[in-house]
């Protein structure tokens, strides 16, 4: 009896946690039950343009890339358990790991942080009121971009993580369940659905396969992943096991979603005439399902689009700006100073959460600057490759003890994601430069 009423009274103090919650789960149904960061990750990184990317390949080559959707995942999970695994196992944050790069790393990302902190908050905003607004036309676009990024402001700011995780749970689970269950409709052959799991380029499909493979999943919110670990109160070594069934999960449901795109592209449009461009091209696609199966099939698919987005959004308002505090309590902090986590409540956290949403609502209404579009995009192109290579650096130091540094398999794939996206990034900034 008393061991339970400790354990109401740490339940019931700020951000206590009872002792049994501390401790890592042992079996398979005990990590799953604790499955939650992962969740995050999933619902963050995939978003429109995840699904409206595999519904154009599939549109134009069928079923041929189901295997670059599967590389694409695995390449995007062990990016994410690096980032954990440096979390848990050296107990310092990624901002952390850039400082003991050196003031370059640290620098690039607080210039990559505004930039991209500037352009995705309204990009984000704006994805999320396409679909309301083709729902219910009432307000004009730029309002419910507005209201979308308030609304998100304002469950980061009074919500507390597990609030976060909570819905974000549902949200994937609405984008997952209409998702798939319009991927149902099309299902193809046996065979046909086997195919896709040989590797094979056909001419022409070289660029879109490495984009394809490169996009699946998020980029910087990755590097938040630890931040959300530290808020279910895993912490050192111990939680790593955990922390990689969770990061399965993520990418497993990353897959199965993207592969869900490619079936309805595949089998819905394939053959046909439709060109589907940007996140409008899913509103585009609503209004065909519309014609095709009824009304009600539009608004299942306008609800998946709607929940694809915001479900992005919430992840990038809550776990980015865990990424920024960091990032200013450690180039203010003095040497051997003592340091503690980051708080939602820190000024610089709520900085950040006010900049992506509020100064980007500038670009609602004169759209985004040229000049800074093409900034955001050299940057964009170039995070993934030092991320990996960060990893790389890092998860062979010293500072990692020895049974959790990088074994061969993953080193080979970190490698492998380095080469990919230096020459994905260089190919976009050649298109920048001279196109």
């Amino acid at each position: 009896m008393e061991t339970h009423t400790n354990e109401r009274v740490a339940a019931t103090t700020a951000d206590a946690v009872p002792d049994y919650l501390l401790s890592p789960p042992e079996t398979m149904g005990q990590k799953l039950k604790q499955v939650g960061p992962g969740i995050v990750v999933a619902a963050t990184g995939v978003g429109t343009a995840d699904l409206i990317t595999s519904i154009v390949i599939g549109t134009q080559f069928g079923m041929t890339f189901i295997w670059a959707i599967l590389v694409g995942s695995i390449l995007k999970y062990f990016l994410n358990e690096g980032v954990g695994r440096w979390h848990l196992a050296s107990e310092r944050t990624m901002v952390q790991g850039w400082q003991q790069l050196g003031k370059w790393a640290t620098g690039y990302f607080g210039v990559y942080s505004i930039l991209w902190g500037f352009v995705y908050g309204a990009t984000a905003a704006s994805t999320c009121a396409m679909a309301l607004y083709a729902v219910f036309p009432i307000i004009p676009l730029w309002a419910w971009a507005a209201i979308h990024a308030v609304a998100g402001f304002l469950l980061v700011w009074f919500g507390k993580y597990h609030v976060v995780e909570k819905v974000m749970t549902v949200l994937i689970g609405i984008m997952f369940i209409t998702i798939i269950g319009t991927a149902l409709l099309f299902l193809p052959s046996f065979g046909e659905f086997m195919s896709g799991f040989v590797p094979r380029v056909p001419d022409g499909s070289f660029m879109l396969m490495m984009g394809l493979i490169g996009g699946v999943g998020g980029t910087i919110t990755m590097a938040s992943y630890g931040y959300w670990l530290a808020e279910k109160k895993w912490s050192g070594p111990k939680w790593v096991s955990t922390m990689r069934l969770d990061s399965k999960v993520a990418y497993t449901l990353t897959a199965i979603f993207t592969i869900a795109g490619l079936v309805i592209g595949a089998q819905f449009l394939f053959g046909t005439d439709v060109n589907l461009r940007g996140d409008q091209g899913l509103i585009d696609l609503a209004g065909l399902l519309g014609q095709e199966f009824g009304e009600p099939m539009k608004w299942v698919f306008l609800v998946a689009f709607w929940s694809a987005a915001f479900s992005s959004l919430l992840g990038v308002w809550n776990g980015v700006p865990y990424l920024f505090a960091d990032f200013v309590q450690t180039i203010r902090q003095k040497k051997d100073a003592p340091r503690r986590q980051v708080q939602e409540t820190d000024k610089a956290y709520r900085f950040f959460l006010f900049w992506l949403t509020f100064p980007p609502m500038i670009l609602y209404f004169f759209g985004k600057p040229v000049e800074l579009v093409i900034i955001y995009g050299a940057l964009g192109s170039l995070f993934m490759p030092f991320l990996a290579i960060s990893l790389l650096i890092l998860l062979n130091s010293k500072k990692i003890e020895q049974p959790l540094r990088n074994k061969t398999l993953p080193n080979v794939i970190l490698v492998a994601c380095v080469a990919m996206f230096v020459y994905l990034g260089g190919s976009e900034l050649i298109d920048i430069l001279f196109k």
